[in-house]
């Protein structure tokens, strides 16, 4: 078989194990001979596109590192965004990421392709895994293999060209209290410090978590702006204040002002926490406010027994309906969505002012 080439292929031909090779010169020994290396692929043009990507790689100042592995590579990721999430939100992406380096841990870094992606998501697929987990799968591998593209460790990211999974039950949508469930609420409820918090909840939409962990400080003398600055968290059953879910969690909400006068009173306390355990200066069990809150809620006549991460979702549902423009919703609830991020830095405190007045508007309390 004739072993011609085109001008810059190098040295190319066929083994007799059937592979094909190519070989080209990369420089010289340190006693003078000639150093070469060798790519192989089970046709000429794989093993032809092999040397080309190596020779651009070089040419971009790539130093792709036949030796790193997925895992290695994986670990390196995860401490360097470890600071960036919450401690329950630690645990969560560790055991995902056990998974993933279980599957593709010993594979070479560099040799990880898009079909590679899509086989392993698939596999989760048949194995039952639900459509959230694939999803947050595919968003890891995604984070890790950006890290490695953006420090040149490999050519591109291979997730970025795999198939995406589609969803294979049908959408639900995020519980919600209606508009008649939540004047019910509002006029129903208890006005003692749990029948408050809910409200509070319903009224500014902030998560369960940083309403337990709230202190006086964090409230505004005149009720008028809460300072989000952290959140209730559990790990393994033990009861601590931390950092809030993200970066863009850290915000100030601004409450209704037929609320203000609620909130004051919230904020009189000599306590610790506003919502504060039995226990002397500790925040109050998340589990145990669940509980309560289903109690509440269940006195109420005509409302649902929904949960209480529904009061947010409920805050976001009414302020669309309202016309409140999406990217102030997402400044006052501080959602960590990156791609929106770019579209709410601008809101300002009056804008969300101006916002939260048509809550008034709508729900008033007793």
């Amino acid at each position: 078989m004739s072993n011609r080439r085109s001008n810059g292929e190098g040295n190319i031909h066929k083994r007799k194990d059937g592979r094909w090779e190519c070989s080209i010169m990369i420089g010289f020994q340190k006693d003078g001979r000639r150093k070469r290396k060798s790519f192989y692929g089970r046709t000429r043009n794989e093993a032809l596109e092999k040397m080309h990507d190596y020779r651009d790689d070089m040419k971009n100042g790539l130093q792709l590192d036949p030796k790193l592995l997925f895992g290695t590579w994986a670990d390196t990721w995860f401490e360097s965004h470890r600071e960036n999430i919450s401690p329950t939100t630690q645990a969560s992406y560790g055991y995902l990421l056990d998974t993933l380096k279980e599957i593709l841990g010993k594979r070479r870094l560099m040799d990880i392709r898009a079909l590679d992606i899509e086989n392993v998501l698939l596999d989760f697929r048949r194995e039952g895994k639900s459509d959230s987990y694939v999803s947050k799968a595919r968003g890891m591998l995604f984070q890790i293999m950006k890290k490695a593209e953006a420090n040149e460790l490999i050519r591109r990211n291979p997730v970025a060209c795999a198939e995406k999974m589609r969803s294979c039950r049908p959408g639900e949508a995020k519980e919600a209290f209606t508009e008649e469930e939540v004047k019910a609420l509002m006029r129903g409820l208890p006005t003692d410090w749990m029948g408050n918090s809910i409200r509070l909840m319903l009224a500014t939409g902030i998560r369960m978590q940083e309403l337990l962990a709230l202190e006086p400080y964090l409230i505004e003398p005149d009720g008028s702006v809460i300072h989000i600055r952290q959140a209730v968290k559990v790990v393994k059953g033990k009861v601590s204040v931390g950092e809030p879910k993200s970066r863009d969690s850290n915000r100030d909400v601004p409450v209704p002002a037929n609320l203000r006068s609620l909130v004051t009173e919230l904020r009189d306390t000599e306590n610790k926490y506003v919502f504060q355990s039995p226990v002397q200066e500790q925040p109050f069990d998340p589990k145990h406010y669940r509980e309560k809150f289903k109690a509440y809620v269940s006195d109420v006549g005509d409302v649902r027994m929904l949960t209480p991460h529904s009061c947010r979702h409920t805050y976001v549902s009414q302020m669309q309906a309202l016309g409140v423009d999406l990217p102030v919703i997402q400044s006052i609830v501080g959602h960590a969505d990156l791609d929106m991020t770019q579209h709410y830095l601008h809101v300002q405190t009056p804008v969300k002012q101006k916002a939260v007045q048509k809550f008034d508007q709508v729900f008033c309390c007793p």
